[in-house]
């Protein structure tokens, strides 16, 4: 269940997402976008971050998919222009790697990002799931 509560400019909304944690999400004009709610739809295989100002939805997308042999192939992240540069793909790219963390599983990457995010950010212990092509 998500609460809003709107301001002159922007809306704010509370939800519960990804970890479970109670967030605080404001996305227009918006520039640390590090406490941005990242929901996990295993069904459809895909990490989301819903961005809602004045009234304009949009959504940015990470896509993965799961081989048989419980490898993960990190296919794509897709960020809506007005939003690029803002740390929104870099949010996805965290929630998707923690996830093959915590499930024990191996990745492969196909999406230039997620590789820059993953060689960028060598502390946060990310390469030693990834499997090179």
């Amino acid at each position: 269940m998500a609460r809003y509560l709107l301001s002159r400019n922007c809306m704010f909304r509370f939800t519960r997402g990804y970890m479970n944690s109670q967030r605080l999400r404001k996305c227009c004009g918006y520039s640390d976008f590090s406490s941005m709610n990242v929901m996990h739809d295993r069904q459809n295989q895909r990490f989301t971050i819903t961005l809602d100002c004045d009234g304009a939805v949009s959504s940015a997308v990470l896509k993965y998919t799961i081989r048989y042999d419980q490898q993960v192939e990190l296919m794509s992240t897709e960020v809506p222009q007005s939003h690029r540069g803002k740390g929104v793909a870099a949010q996805l790219a965290k929630a998707a790697l923690d996830f093959v963390v915590e499930e024990n599983l191996k990745a492969r990457i196909s999406c230039w990002y997620i590789r820059k995010y993953v060689d960028e950010n060598p502390h946060l212990g990310y390469q030693a799931h990834i499997e090179d092509k």
